[in-house]
């Protein structure tokens, strides 16, 4: 698998920015996975629940109020991501402090406004 982006809290409703983000990453050819409470499959992507097993995630993409994002730390410190990006809402210090102590970049952004404008 190359190099992919996680999108964390996933979801199948269509109205939801997590949801969005699936789409655009897969129209502009990116690998995805995804997680979300429920499963099911969004633009040919299969959302997973729990901590799958995944290789090679390159981008972590958050969509998970600062709150949920505890249960995931260690998950996605482990994962060893390039990036952890925090979508609006999401912003965490705690995580950030963590993240900058594992040595993981983050950014404060919005993923489909960094697809949109080719920064991604």
């Amino acid at each position: 698998m190359k190099k992919s982006t996680l999108v964390l809290g996933a979801s199948l409703k269509a109205d939801r920015y997590s949801n969005r983000a699936i789409i655009k990453l897969v129209e502009n050819k990116h690998d995805v996975a995804a997680i979300g409470l429920k499963e099911g499959e969004v633009a040919g992507v299969l959302l997973k629940k729990g901590f799958p097993v995944f290789e090679d995630i390159e981008t972590v993409t958050l969509y998970l109020n600062p709150e949920r994002q505890k249960a995931y730390y260690n998950y996605i410190i482990n994962l060893m991501p390039r990036r952890v990006v925090f979508n609006p809402g999401t912003e965490n210090e705690e995580f950030m402090d963590l993240l900058t102590k594992n040595n993981i970049d983050f950014e404060v952004a919005c993923t489909l406004v960094l697809l949109a404008t080719n920064q991604y």
